[in-house]
C-alpha cells in the first residue's frame, strides 16, 4: 500500500519508478532493514542486495522480489534489467553521494533521472494505526523504564551511569533499541539542550534532565523529564514551574487544523515573558521511524496539525552556569483532538 501511494504521487510527475537507498525509507516501504537498494515500479518492489541479506529479505519482505548482487554484473545493470521498458527513475539525490549519482547517470543509459525529493518523508508524516500502535508501545516501555530508573538514582552517581542504566531498562523491557543517544545531564550541564552524559556526579540541589526514547518495530518515542536531586533552590523551582506551565498551555491549544507555529508561539511567549531568550529551540518536531521528522512546532512552520501526525511538545529553559529544565510529551493528532502516550508524571519528582 505504501509503495502504491508513492507510485501514485510519482505518476503525477510523469515518473514511472523510484530507486531507494536510505535504509529508513527502504524499511518504511518494504519492511527490509538490511543493506542494498530498493526499486519500486508499478509492477512491485525489487530489493538488490548481496549474499549476506538474501534470507533476511525473504523473512522481512516476502512480497518483494530479491535480486542478488556481486555475481559478475554491476548493480546498475541488474537495475536496468528489472526496469524493463521503464525509462524514468526518481532517485534520492539528497542522500546518495555525487560519485554515486554520476555512476547511476553513466550506467543507466537511456534512463531519465529525476529527484525523488521528500516524497517518502512526506508520506511518512501521516501515521497509520499500525505505526501509532508501535509508537504507543515504545512510549509504554520508555515510561516504565523511567519509573524503574527513579528507584536507583542517588547522589554520587554519574550522568553516564544513569544514561547506561536507563538504556538497559529500555532494552530489558522489550525495546528494539534506543531512538537516539540518551541525554542525562545535571546541575550546570542542564543548560545544554543536547548535553552528552559526562562523569559529573549528581548532587543534592541539582535539577537533572533525561531525554530518551525506546524503539519498537522501527518506531521511536521521544520523552523528557526533569527531576530534583534533593531540595532545589527557589530559582530552579521557578524554572521548572515555568516550563511545565508553558507546556500545559501549549497542550491545551492543540487540535486538528491548528497551525504549528501558533502552538509554538503560545509556549514561547509564556517563557520569554519570564526568561527572555532562554528557550532557543523549537517547541517540537515530528516523530516516527526517525526521531526528527516533519512537521514541526516552530515559529516558521505554517503547516496544520493533521490526524496521524505525531509531534513532541518540549519547551525548555536553559540558564548558563545554573542549569536547565525541559519537559517533553508526544501528541498523536486524532480527528477530535490528540492522544498523549507519555504517562510519566510531570510534577517535580524529588529523589
Amino acid at each position: 500500500m505504501r509503495a502504491k501511494r508513492l507510485m501514485e504521487s510519482l505518476e503525477k510527475r510523469g515518473i514511472s519508478a523510484a530507486l531507494i537507498h536510505r535504509r529508513v525509507n527502504m524499511r518504511y516501504l518494504s519492511g527490509y532493514t538490511g543493506e542494498g537498494c530498493l526499486l519500486v515500479t508499478p509492477n512491485g518492489m525489487t530489493i538488490f542486495t548481496d549474499f549476506r541479506y538474501i534470507e533476511q529479505v525473504s523473512r522481512q519482505s516476502p512480497q518483494s522480489k530479491c535480486v542478488r548482487t556481486g555475481m559478475g554484473k554491476s548493480t546498475e545493470a541488474l537495475i536496468l534489467e528489472e526496469m524493463g521498458d521503464i525509462r524514468t527513475l526518481a532517485i534520492e539525490d539528497n542522500h546518495i553521494t555525487y560519485p554515486h549519482y554520476k555512476s547511476l547517470e553513466k550506467n543507466l543509459p537511456g534512463v531519465e533521472l529525476s529527484s525523488l525529493g521528500g516524497e517518502i518523508e512526506t508520506l511518512r508524516r501521516i501515521k497509520d494505526q499500525s505505526e501509532i500502535d508501535c509508537i504507543v508501545r515504545a512510549a509504554d516501555i520508555a515510561c516504565k523504564s523511567f519509573d524503574q530508573l527513579l528507584g536507583i538514582i542517588r547522589p554520587g552517581m554519574t550522568e553516564k551511569e544513569l544514561a547506561v542504566e536507563l538504556n538497559y531498562f529500555m532494552l530489558k523491557n522489550g525495546a528494539e533499541g534506543t531512538g537516539f543517544d540518551t541525554i542525562a545531564c545535571a546541575g550546570a550541564n542542564g543548560s545544554l539542550p543536547h548535553a552528552v552524559p559526562s562523569d559529573y556526579q549528581i548532587q543534592k540541589g541539582d535539577l537533572m534532565t533525561f531525554d530518551f526514547g525506546a524503539v519498537v518495530d522501527g518506531y521511536t518515542c521521544d520523552m523528557t523529564r526533569t527531576i530534583a536531586i534533593g531540595e532545589v533552590s527557589g530559582e530552579l523551582r521557578a524554572i521548572y514551574d515555568t516550563v511545565l506551565n508553558a507546556q500545559m498551555l501549549a497542550l491545551e491549544a492543540i487540535h486538528p487544523g491548528v497551525k504549528c507555529c501558533e502552538i509554538d508561539k503560545i509556549a514561547r511567549d509564556y517563557i520569554d515573558a519570564r526568561y527572555p531568550g532562554a528557550f532557543g529551540h523549537s517547541l517540537g518536531h515530528g516523530v516516527g521511524m526517525e526521531v526528527h521528522e516533519g512537521p514541526v512546532f516552530a515559529r516558521s512552520c505554517e503547516e496544520e496539525a493533521l490526524p496521524g501526525h505525531v509531534l513532541t511538545v518540549e519547551p525548555g529553559v536553559y540558564i548558563p552556569n545554573l542549569g536547565g529544565c525541559r519537559i517533553e510529551d508526544m501528541v498523536i493528532i486524532t480527528e477530535n483532538g490528540y492522544i498523549n502516550p507519555i504517562t510519566a508524571p510531570k510534577h517535580l519528582i524529588t529523589i
